[in-house]
């Protein structure tokens, strides 16, 4: 079966990725530039809030639990951060059996992506991050 993506148009789209699975960042990074996007990767949120200061970034796909600093609070420094931001943070999630984050995510309103859906659900929830429009391209 082939994949669809999106085809980005004439500027490349940068999207941190904070995730500390490598399977998981691996999937991410191939699906990113399947898509004509290019990703950085940071390990931690620690990491991922010093890369964000020192550089601009179109979105940011999250896995709140790979953080050495509560979910919240990352999730408010990168609005603090890069208020352009704000409603581009997709979060990765897991079975979500932890009340904590699931607060986090509704009180932010923060799109995600199960990560057993991520090859079906990550790009059209991308797409909508990044508020692109138009049809999907095949990938030949």
């Amino acid at each position: 079966s082939r994949e669809f993506f999106m085809d980005l148009g004439s500027h490349h789209r940068k999207v941190l990725i904070v995730e500390d699975d490598a399977a998981i960042r691996n999937v991410l990074y191939v699906l990113l530039a399947g898509a004509g996007c290019t990703g950085d990767i940071a390990y931690s949120g620690k990491q991922a809030l010093a890369m964000l200061s020192r550089e601009k970034f179109d979105a940011v796909l999250l896995d709140l639990r790979c953080s050495n600093l509560p979910a919240e609070e990352v999730v408010s420094q990168i609005k603090e951060i890069r208020p352009s931001l704000v409603g581009r943070v997709l979060v990765i999630t897991g079975e979500i059996t932890d009340t904590g984050t699931l607060e986090v995510i509704e009180r932010h309103c923060l799109p995600y992506v199960p990560r057993n859906r991520l090859m079906q659900d990550l790009w059209g929830r991308l797409r909508t991050v990044l508020g692109i429009s138009g049809s999907p391209k095949a990938v030949l």
